[in-house]
């Protein structure tokens, strides 16, 4: 899947303001999941209040023990801290991850940012070993993007 003609979907999905925001973001989520071949995992954390850590919102996929990440722990929790992409091409080189299925092979987490801080982000788990480019980072960057307009509201 071209990942700019999902773009537009994206944009209408979340134009769509009598759902509610994690509605729209749940079906972000499976829009994702469900159109590119290599996203196998795909959900939202966010700031869990006050606290130093992460909390799952919506996801689409395999359910996951990790509803809740210590900042600095894991890839999500290192994000929450560096402020940064983390694209990871495979995660058994990794000595900070935390599994969530034996069959994650990658991950790539883009922060999301509303009035320029950190309040979350798009967390994306493979079976398929290093198959995020830049281009996933791009198409990721601009999901965050026009989540944040909703946020921002």
């Amino acid at each position: 899947m071209n990942l700019e003609k999902l773009k537009p979907e994206v944009i209408k999905i979340l134009a769509q303001e009598q759902l509610s925001v994690e509605h729209r973001l749940e079906e972000i989520c499976n829009t994702l999941r469900n159109n590119i071949e290599y996203y196998n995992w795909v959900g939202f954390y966010f700031k869990n209040g006050d606290k130093n850590e992460l909390k799952l919102s919506s996801y689409a996929g395999e359910p996951t023990d990790h509803t809740i990440i210590p900042f600095g722990k894991g890839i999500c929790g290192q994000v929450a801290e560096s402020n940064a992409n983390f694209v990871v091409p495979d995660v058994k080189a990794q000595d900070n991850y935390i599994a969530c299925s034996i069959t994650v092979k990658a991950e790539i987490v883009i922060p999301l940012f509303v009035n320029g801080e950190n309040i979350g982000q798009i967390d994306i788990d493979s079976n398929t070993i290093d198959p995020f480019t830049a281009e996933d980072e791009q198409f990721l960057e601009f999901v965050n993007a026009e989540v944040a307009k909703i946020l921002e509201k």
